[in-house]
């Protein structure tokens, strides 16, 4: 029999235009079944400094925690390069990341801004159209100066 074509996996282009469109949906706090469509069905595993989060339950209890605390979010992509390999590709963003915070009972709020160093795992969906994260991991966050504590 023989093998299916296979799917070539987007270039550099499309991926920073994908982490531009999820930044995108979480700086304005998009419902939760619109940020989901970002993410894979099973085997999601996200991990934060906060912590380690698995699939979409895991995801929406982090989802809900920040945008819960973080308002005013400011996401930009400021680096992206992929290294594909089979049916997956790595994939190194930096983020510039911006917000404010309050931390009651704080007269007022406070700014973040902090340059955040990810690698995230990128597959296909089924029909081979559509990115999707399988994982993501914050492996740094450097504070800009001035920036408030997390």
């Amino acid at each position: 029999m023989p093998e299916a074509p296979s799917v070539p996996f987007p270039g550099e282009h499309t991926v920073r235009e994908f982490a531009e469109r999820w930044y995108a949906a979480l700086d304005r706090h998009g419902d939760l079944d619109e940020v989901k469509q970002f993410v894979v069905d099973d085997g999601l595993e996200m991990r934060f400094p906060e912590g380690t989060f698995r699939g979409h339950s895991g995801f929406a209890r982090w989802y809900e925690a920040v945008c819960r605390r973080f308002f005013d979010e400011e996401h930009t992509v400021t680096g992206v390069r992929t290294v594909v390999d089979g049916a997956e590709t790595s994939v190194h963003v930096q983020v510039n990341w911006q917000a404010r915070v309050w931390n009651p009972p704080a007269a007022t709020s406070q700014w973040l801004g902090f340059d955040a160093d990810q690698t995230w795992s990128l597959v296909l969906d089924d029909s081979g159209t559509t990115l999707l994260i399988k994982t993501y991991v914050c492996n740094a966050l450097k504070p800009m100066p001035g920036s408030a504590a997390l």
